[in-house]
């Protein structure tokens, strides 16, 4: 079975760099399965946890906060505003980013920036504490 080289890099770093049979993100338009070979593409991504499938090991899902994907011939990077592995998530600190952003939420209106803001928030915080239970 062929293989794909997965990166995904945050502004601070290279977060991953490994071999993948087969990636499932989460576009702005949609769900998407990327598989070796697939035709050139960009396109952003929401807020939501990625799914790395490998050959003969369980799936690894990774905590992706927003970006874009660039796929290639043989290569998918992931450019991302930040990025988690699993066990680098602190779940005590994503659970207080959660309570206050709903707080923030209850308080504010929502055409308000700070409503996109603590709406934002909530969505990373939930897409952490999501990762990090896997």
């Amino acid at each position: 079975m062929s293989t794909f080289l997965l990166e995904i890099v945050t502004p601070e770093r290279k977060v991953y760099a490994e071999q993948a049979s087969m990636i499932s993100v989460k576009g702005v338009e949609g769900e998407l399965g990327i598989l070796p070979n697939h035709i050139p593409l960009v396109t952003p991504l929401k807020i939501a946890p990625i799914t790395v499938k490998k050959q003969g090991s369980k799936d690894e899902i990774i905590a992706v906060n927003g970006g874009f994907m660039e796929v290639r011939k043989d290569k998918v990077v992931i450019l991302a505003e930040s990025a988690e592995l699993p066990e680098q998530i602190d779940i005590d600190r994503a659970k207080a980013a959660k309570e206050r952003a709903e707080k923030r939420l209850a308080e504010t209106k929502q055409d308000n920036v700070d409503f996109k803001r603590a709406e934002a928030s909530l969505q990373r915080a939930v897409n952490r504490i999501s990762v990090s239970g896997k």
